[in-house]
């Protein structure tokens, strides 16, 4: 590293766009990930289609017992 750096002709906001989303990772566990890929497969749909499926049910249940 460095012991000085010249920022002289930076500019500032040059990656910024307003509205950008992030979209944080989701790391599964091998047979997670495995198992749900098939399902997802055999119901001819993105894996994050069925996890979303999945923890929407979640939630409802979650929501229904509070």
């Amino acid at each position: 590293m460095k012991n000085e750096y010249d920022f002289s002709n930076a500019e500032q906001g040059k990656f910024y766009h307003s509205g950008a989303e992030l979209n944080l990772p989701v790391y599964l566990d091998n047979e997670i990930l495995t198992y749900l890929s098939r399902k997802a497969k055999s119901k001819g749909i993105e894996l994050g289609q069925l996890v979303n499926e999945l923890l929407r049910k979640d939630i409802e249940l979650i929501e229904s017992i509070k």
